[in-house]
């Protein structure tokens, strides 16, 4: 193991809707605008700012989680997303010091943080103060802050929503009291607007050009009102790392950190001869939630990573063996989704014989009978209606039962993030589920909950997973997709014109 030296910094804020998200992303698009390599990091399981990330630094945005993952992975998951960059900027969660709701025992008050995930890439902290409404009394929130905990180096404050020249010079006077640096200011700014909906911003893939010019505009703001210069040198200041980069293609070091997922080979590719298996995923507007580790993990366990957009192709990819249908909002597409007949039909057929379908949050919803009443594509006898109520939290399960992805026995630490609810007929409660849910650290309550459905091939869920925190989930969903290929489809054929070609099922 080498030292790491990456220059990074987190942004951070006293809670939400302080701008935390407005801040990091502008300052990510000023630097890149600047010709630098910028790697873009999310702490937690939100997959919606990293896709303004992506923008803004044309790289994937990554999620630093260590619920989901395990505090071991984070330093490496961070080195390997900020490969060859010239500077990381990682966006908090909430407020600084909110975590997990209640920590198990042995871990942190604040386990899954900002804070915590600060300390484990020891980066400076710039946080992010909402200015509307405060005065001197700014100086108390950050000097509060700054000694909370001396673990955290709290090393300045960028100011947002600023109201005046006049607001600024008392802030930055005040802070100056208590040895609070400013960093910048941003001034209020109504013509930059994110539209949010019933689960946070609108994902950037369904906003296209209104995305790519929010994003721009927020960096020529963070350009004129924050020293980035200075960021550039407090990022430099941030000791190196000693860890090396998480490789998807090697055995996990790590699985003592708290996940004990099904062991697995260290780099488990499909069996057999012929063409690698193909996992066909999800994308498009109305499936934009994915972690960018878990094709990497797919594609290192030998498959060929392909994407299919459920409101634009009639088709799955030609020679699909299994298919990943991840989290987004299919409410919002739910008439364009009924309205794609053909592809309906083809994932049903794909299920029906036996390839591996998952199905995770808005995977699920798709899968089943109906979706506010439009018809989704059948392969669960289930019907989902959006109601009022939000349900929010991480999860701590067990695999129920043998599947497509995990071994029965299996244990995942998830995230349930939706408001939709199901209604399951009689006839379909012998499906065995996917999941026991563990009950929430501090109860007494062991009602033996389960989620979700196993069938076949087909493994649906509500709980959205990180799969760098389970070793083996896609080593062995390609190993099914093989074992459930029809006989002949991995073969290749020479072609007329001398190149090789998949022969037809």
């Amino acid at each position: 193991m080498s030292p790491l030296d990456i220059p990074r910094l987190v942004i951070a804020a006293p809670g939400s809707g302080s701008g935390k998200t407005t801040v990091a992303t502008g300052v990510m698009a000023a630097l890149a605008a600047r010709g630098l390599r910028v790697s873009p990091h999310k702490v937690g399981p939100d997959y919606i700012d990293p896709t303004y990330h992506a923008l803004a630094t044309g790289r994937p945005g990554r999620n630093l989680d260590m619920v989901l993952c395990g505090a071991g992975r984070i330093a490496p998951l961070f080195a390997h997303g900020a490969a060859g960059a010239h500077v990381a900027v990682i966006e908090g969660v909430m407020g600084l010091f909110d975590g997990v709701a209640t920590p198990r025992p042995g871990e942190e008050p604040d386990h899954g943080s900002t804070a915590a995930v600060a300390r484990l890439l020891d980066a400076p902290v710039l946080l992010v103060v909402d200015g509307s409404g405060l005065g001197r009394s700014v100086a108390a929130l950050v000097a509060g802050f700054a000694r909370f905990d001396p673990r955290v180096r709290l090393a300045g404050v960028i100011l947002n929503r600023v109201g005046s020249p006049r607001h600024r010079r008392i802030l930055t006077e005040a802070l100056a009291d208590v040895g609070v640096a400013v960093f910048g200011a941003l001034p209020r700014d109504d013509t930059v607007h994110t539209p949010s909906r019933h689960l946070g911003l609108v994902p950037a893939a369904e906003r296209s050009a209104a995305a790519r010019a929010a994003v721009d505009r927020l960096g020529v703001l963070a350009a004129a009102a924050v020293d980035l210069d200075g960021l550039l040198r407090l990022a430099a200041t941030a000791p190196p790392l000693a860890t090396d980069p998480w490789d998807p293609t090697a055995a996990d070091p790590t699985a003592a950190a708290g996940h004990t997922g099904a062991p697995a080979p260290a780099r488990a590719r499909a069996p057999g001869r012929g063409r690698p298996v193909r996992v066909a995923v999800a994308g498009g507007p109305a499936f934009t939630f994915g972690y960018a580790e878990h094709a990497e993990l797919l594609t290192a366990a030998g498959a060929d990573v392909l994407t299919v957009d459920p409101l634009r192709d009639e088709t799955l990819p030609p020679g699909t063996d299994a298919l990943v249908v991840g989290g987004g909002f299919p409410e919002e597409h739910a008439a364009a989704l009924g309205a794609n007949t053909r592809l309906r039909a083809a994932v049903a057929a794909l299920a029906a014989r036996g390839a591996p379908v998952i199905g995770e949050c808005a995977g699920l919803l798709y899968l089943g009978r109906s979706l506010d009443g439009t018809r989704m594509c059948g392969v669960l006898d289930t019907d989902a209606v959006m109601g009022p109520r939000l349900t929010l939290g991480y999860r701590r399960a067990v695999a129920a039962t043998d599947s497509a992805l995990a071994a029965a026995g299996t244990v995942v630490h998830a995230h349930e993030f939706h408001r939709t609810r199901l209604t399951v007929p009689r006839a379909a409660l012998g499906d065995p589920p996917a999941w026991r849910i563990d009950p929430p650290p501090g109860t007494d309550r062991d009602d033996g909950q389960v989620e979700g459905f196993v069938r076949g091939g087909v493994h649906a869920s509500y709980l959205h997973l990180h799969w760098a925190g389970v070793p083996g989930l896609a080593a062995r969903l390609v190993a099914a997709a093989h074992t459930a290929r029809p006989s002949g489809a991995g073969q290749q054929t020479p072609g007329a014109n001398g190149e090789r070609e998949v022969a037809s099922r």
